[in-house]
């Protein structure tokens, strides 16, 4: 069964800008795109580029106006989902180098300043059970609520016990980098997403059991929303800023926006 994923959305531009677009579902080896459909408004330029670790595109768009987004797509997935708490961690030394970046501090993601906590709070596990735990402290005690704004940290979140699911992977990617454990910030479709948006998750990447000496990316949910089978990765990044839909170099205002996410029915060939 695959998964139908869609996203609409306009905004209006007061003056010729530059903006920079993330919204299409990634052609990589764990998922398959076998329909999609993609229309975009008038513009000056257009022009497609890799996104962050190759993991699906951008589109830059130069346009002045209105401008409207329509997209549509069918993905069947194809990703090892085991029980996270069950996979060791790899020390940092053992890290391919493409994934020690995501060990650092980012502009959402002030890992530094939770190494006592995390050590205090969940000093008694390691690799995938610490992550496991981290998810369940953050579900018990954060509430969902649309309170951030863009300059919204994972300390802010921290301190205010509450959060959309952007929040929500900011905090469980900081106290994974708190630990020395790689974590990354995934923009994604996923089915059962109440309100239906765009949606975050977190990535960390741990000791794949079915490789003595390497390791994978594992997606973690802390809003209890998304499935790792039922998760369709858009992009992915250090935080927030990496992945937006909509990044604009200029002055916007957005108009409209509907995302939707659904097992399709369909039988897939």
């Amino acid at each position: 069964m695959g998964i139908d994923v869609s996203a609409s959305f306009s905004f209006v531009l007061e003056r010729a800008s530059d903006v920079l677009l993330q919204f299409e579902a990634a052609a990589i080896p764990e998922q398959s795109i076998l329909r999609q459909d993609r229309s975009l408004g008038e513009a000056e330029h257009v022009a497609s580029i890799p996104a962050h670790d190759d993991i699906g595109q951008r589109i830059w768009v130069r346009t002045c106006g209105e401008f409207e987004v329509h997209y549509a797509a069918t993905v069947e997935i194809e990703r090892m989902a085991p029980d996270i708490a069950t996979l060791d961690a790899l020390d940092p030394h053992r890290l391919p180098a493409e994934t020690v970046q995501y060990l650092f501090d980012s502009r959402y993601c002030p890992a530094d300043r939770f190494q006592p906590f995390v050590e205090a709070e969940f000093g008694d596990t390691r690799g995938g059970a610490r992550i496991a735990a981290i998810r369940d402290w953050i579900a018990d005690h954060f509430s969902y609520a649309p309170v951030s704004t863009a300059t919204t940290t994972a300390l802010d979140s921290f301190v205010e016990r509450r959060g959309v699911c952007r929040d929500y992977a900011h905090v469980l990617i900081t106290l994974a980098r708190a630990n020395a454990i790689p974590a990354r910030y995934v923009s994604c479709y996923a089915p059962g997403v109440e309100p239906p948006d765009f949606h975050a998750v977190a990535e960390v990447f741990l000791a794949d059991p079915n490789n003595d000496n390497g390791g994978a990316w594992y997606p973690v949910d802390a809003t209890g929303m998304a499935e790792p089978a039922n998760t369709v990765k858009i992009g992915v990044g250090r935080d927030a800023a990496d992945v937006s839909f909509l990044t604009v170099f200029g002055q916007a205002q957005l108009l409209a926006m509907k995302v939707s996410a659904t097992n399709t029915a369909e039988p897939l060939t």
